[in-house]
């Protein structure tokens, strides 16, 4: 094989690659993160308003126009009353564990969480990987959160900075 052809082959995949993620194709929301944010776009918990969920008891999409840069994220509102209150309060209104579903967490793993999925305890927001999880969570809080603050710590060790 000819030393040109492998280069080639590796343009060509590295266009594919480009080609397909902007192909309006839905991202994956990155694993390796201690903030769960989409690959692509930076974006925090695929760009729902994280103050949304306290004020209007719902998760609500943010737009691009208002837009706050925190903790190596980008987090949307539907608002700049929002996002106001986001950056006065960011340990209240952003996602404990960083968006990873505490219930997995609890398990020992970090698992993205879907923002669909919410429970808010304690005055602060969690997010789950699916309904069931949420469901057990919301039953009895403290017993996961006993075993999420043993587990919580070695696992964003893992989780790239």
């Amino acid at each position: 094989m000819r030393p040109g052809n492998a280069l080639i082959r590796l343009l060509v995949r590295l266009l594919a690659g480009i080609w397909i993620a902007c192909a309006g194709l839905p991202a994956e929301a990155a694993t390796t993160e201690r903030i769960v944010v989409n690959r692509f776009s930076g974006v925090a918990i695929e760009g729902f308003d994280p103050v949304s969920y306290f004020v209007d008891g719902a998760a609500v999409q943010g737009t691009a126009e208002f837009e706050a840069n925190l903790w190596g994220a980008v987090w949307r509102f539907r608002n700049e009353g929002n996002r106001a209150s986001f950056l006065a309060h960011p340990e209240i209104y952003g996602p404990q564990f960083g968006g990873y579903d505490p219930a997995d967490i609890a398990r020992g793993v970090a698992v993205a969480a879907n923002p669909r999925f919410y429970v808010i305890s304690a005055q602060r927001l969690y997010l789950f990987s699916r309904e069931a999880n949420r469901d057990a969570f919301a039953a009895d809080p403290e017993r996961f959160l006993y075993e999420v603050r043993k587990r919580w710590p070695a696992l964003q060790d893992q989780l790239s900075q």
